[in-house]
């Protein structure tokens, strides 16, 4: 009988070693003179947001790299961090591989499944066919929430998608001081010095993995992806870099804005004769605002340019190891922006965002006494939809859209040697799917047409690199689409025709507009009345491509898009074991506006104090916390950092087995009473007439410990249980009034 796993031996078999022949397959080998591959990843960081676009921010490392390599004016991406990704790390369009809005939000329609299909290979998993080692460090985005959990499946995690290592973060967003981590395929615990901040700890790990990388003596090249969490909010920055802009801002919006287009017509990013979109609807001009809330804004605005001057510095840090280590000029570097600038933030701006959109809305009087808290942990802080404008001079809308200011973004390129006339800025038309392909064409490979059984989609961008070549090189594109959330664009030869939808809307009155962007940079001549026919053609292109690309059915829908898919997750009964890793926000179970029950069982230890966290959830942005300390059982529901309740009471268990339980009942909507009982007895109860609006507020949950952003600051986080054999039964009621998936609804909000 043959065995499969003979097949294609190439040696002889006989019945001793002396008889036979030995063969080994050749393994994988790099293309000649393969370079190193860099992409690092910026989150919501606008088209003028970097000295090098036009900014007053100092970002000398990134200006530097475009110095020596080139910054494209023409470059495009899709709007949203998720769809985005999947296109950058496929070269195919986000809808074609199943991620056309962002992962939590699947819907049950091939071009919006929530992760990226298997008929499209990733970089990591093409170049792995040639010799490549992939290190994954930072915001990930591309898994449904189903699947965040320690126990997977880790298909679409980053090391099912072909990476040898992944230290970073699930979601939109994290907290930059007290950050929620993975490694490769775990939530790990953060061990964190006093002065930590995530983007520093990124850096740290993507230097360690090329270190270790260099260090194993395989000398194959290597693949980082480094996506940092900045500039997403909350922005959180050290003082030092949130000083160094004080006052910087005072003038306002309306005048920075002014200084940034001067600037980028001088440096040649965008044509001379270019003007200003106007103001966007939500965005007053800076003089009808009073006097305190030019304060908070500016200050807003100060916070967010460190946080950005403070990723330039940790870019640096990268660049100068590479450099150190030899290197720097045998590598590509590729630097974008995921979207446009954020405008979640609203009008206002706010210090703690997430009660600003879900829980109560802070104005610029409530927030004036916590100013000093911009920046730090104890603030959630975004900056206001004026200084958002401003990140995308000279163009119109935010992130969410695709006008200018949702889909155009900052693009370096970076390769000693092999970019002519560095410096020199280029002007093409390109979109996130064209990096990809770039990086196959420098390599001189192709995507596999079948991956691992497969039959893989064409990749649909076109490499770049004639654009190395010459800087005034004409643009080799013909024609690239664009939708989110129901506003659609087609961009075809130089003209764009978008539609801006406004959720709930009827698609077929929305207007389309038209721009001829040879001419017109900010989308702000509409020549839809003026050239009918021409608008009639893009559109018939527009829906041919959306049949193609799988963009169809057009939905507007955010949150609704889940609770089908939410309804599948396990829901109203779970035990926890104590020191387990920690769960996560969006997959904790649902206690949103309903009666639930916790009952732990632990054994009392026989030496030392009885102590420590039995549960904690959430952070002291919002959450509560059951603990034992100085001989009390205590409970603490946080509504936020203002509003807390409390529970405390003696309690002193004989040695043996004992248990906590806390209940509690929901009395109306969003009101519950909570009491908390000790082996049947008792111990105390409160009432609480406001609980969270939203599921999973602030971060995960724990069991054993509080890790993290503590709950409470009345005790030491992690505060570990000393009780043995700890477990916590959570047992939900079905008499939640909440829609399936309407729990989560803050989640679409803050990506």
């Amino acid at each position: 009988m043959n065995n499969p796993s003979n097949r294609g031996f190439k040696g002889t078999i006989g019945r001793t070693y002396r008889d036979s022949k030995p063969w080994w397959p050749n393994p994988p080998a790099a293309p000649e003179k393969a370079p190193n591959v860099v992409f690092v990843v910026l989150d919501d960081v606008g088209f003028s947001d970097l000295g090098c676009y036009g900014s007053e921010i100092a970002t000398p490392r990134m200006d530097q790299l475009a110095a020596k390599g080139a910054a494209y004016s023409n470059f495009h991406v899709t709007s949203m961090c998720s769809p985005t990704r999947a296109s950058l790390l496929t070269g195919r369009n986000s809808h074609s591989v199943g991620v056309g809005i962002i992962a939590e939000w699947s819907s049950g329609y091939p071009g919006y499944s929530g992760q990226v299909a298997r008929e499209a290979a990733m970089i990591p998993q093409v170049l792995h066919q040639h010799a490549y080692s992939s290190y994954a460090i930072g915001k990930w985005h591309l898994t449904n929430i189903a699947d965040y959990g320690s126990a997977g499946p880790h298909d679409n995690w980053p090391l099912g998608k072909g990476f040898n290592r992944w230290y970073g973060f699930h979601g939109a967003l994290t907290d930059q001081w007290n950050p929620e981590l993975c490694v490769d395929n775990r939530p790990i615990q953060l061990e964190k010095s006093q002065d930590y901040h995530l983007s520093t700890d990124l850096v740290d790990h993507a230097i360690g993995d090329v270190r270790d990388h260099l260090s194993s003596g395989v000398g194959r090249p290597f693949f980082l992806y480094l996506a940092f969490g900045a500039c997403h909010w909350p922005h959180h920055v050290p003082k030092e870099y949130i000083e160094r802009y004080a006052g910087r801002y005072d003038k306002g919006w309306d005048a920075i804005r002014d200084e940034r287009l001067k600037k980028q017509v001088a440096l040649g990013m965008v044509p001379e004769g270019t003007t200003l979109a106007p103001l966007n609807p939500d965005v007053k001009p800076w003089s009808q605002h009073s006097e305190n809330e030019r304060a908070l804004f500016a200050r807003l605005q100060e916070t967010y340019a460190g946080f950005l001057e403070h990723t330039d510095m940790e870019i640096g840090r990268l660049v100068d190891y590479l450099a150190s280590v030899g290197q720097l000029d045998n590598t590509l570097i590729v630097l974008l922006s995921d979207n446009g600038a954020s405008a979640e933030g609203g009008p206002t701006g706010a210090i703690h965002l997430r009660k600003h959109m879900v829980y109560e809305k802070e104005t610029a009087d409530s927030m004036q006494p916590f100013m000093d808290r911009i920046g730090s942990e104890m603030a959630y802080n975004h900056y206001p939809t004026g200084w958002a404008q401003v990140s995308n001079t000279p163009l119109k809308w935010y992130k969410k859209h695709v006008h200018g200011g949702g889909v155009r973004a900052p693009l370096i390129m970076h390769w000693p040697g092999h970019i002519e006339q560095p410096g020199k800025i280029r002007h093409q038309f390109h979109h996130v799917i064209d990096i990809a392909p770039t990086v196959y064409d420098i390599l001189g490979v192709e995507a596999p047409k079948q991956f691992e059984g497969v039959e893989q989609l064409p990749v649909h961008g076109l490499p770049m690199t004639y654009s190395f070549k010459s800087a005034s090189a004409p643009t080799r594109k013909e024609s690239q689409i664009f939708e989110l959330l129901g506003d659609r664009a087609i961009w075809h030869r130089g003209w764009k025709a978008v539609a801006h939808h406004t959720k709930g809307n009827d698609f077929e009155r929305d207007t389309w507009e038209l721009y001829n962007l040879e001419d017109d940079f900010a989308e702000i001549n509409d020549l839809a009345s003026a050239q009918p026919a021409k608008l009639a053609e893009m559109l018939e292109l527009w829906w041919q491509q959306a049949k193609d690309f799988n963009v169809l059915p057009l939905d507007d829908r955010d949150w609704e898009r889940a609770a089908e898919r939410l309804k599948m997750m396990p829901t109203l009964s779970y035990e926890l074991h104590g020191s387990m890793s920690r769960i996560d926000r969006l997959t904790s179970p649902d206690i949103t506006d309903r009666s639930y029950r916790l009952t732990a069982s632990f054994d009392v230890p026989e030496h030392g104090p009885l102590e420590g966290v039995v549960i904690a959830w959430g952070s002291h942005f919002g959450g509560f916390a059951l603990y034992l300390k100085d001989g009390k059982a205590h409970y603490e529901y946080v509504y936020s950092e203002s509003v807390t309740h409390r529970i405390a009471a003696d309690w002193r268990p004989a040695k043996g087995h004992a248990r906590l339980e806390l209940l509690v009942t929901r009395t109306g909507k969003s009101a519950v009473r909570t009491s908390l009982s000790a082996n049947g007895h008792e111990l105390g109860s409160v009432a609480i007439r406001k609980t969270w609006p939203t599921h999973g507020t602030t971060a995960g949950l724990n069991c054993g410990q509080d890790a993290g952003a503590p709950v409470t600051y009345s005790y030491e986080a992690p505060f570990r249980f000393t009780g043995g054999d700890l477990r916590v039964a959570v047992q939900l009621a079905a008499d939640s009034e909440s829609e399936p998936g309407a729990a989560y609804n803050t989640v679409l909000k803050e990506q």
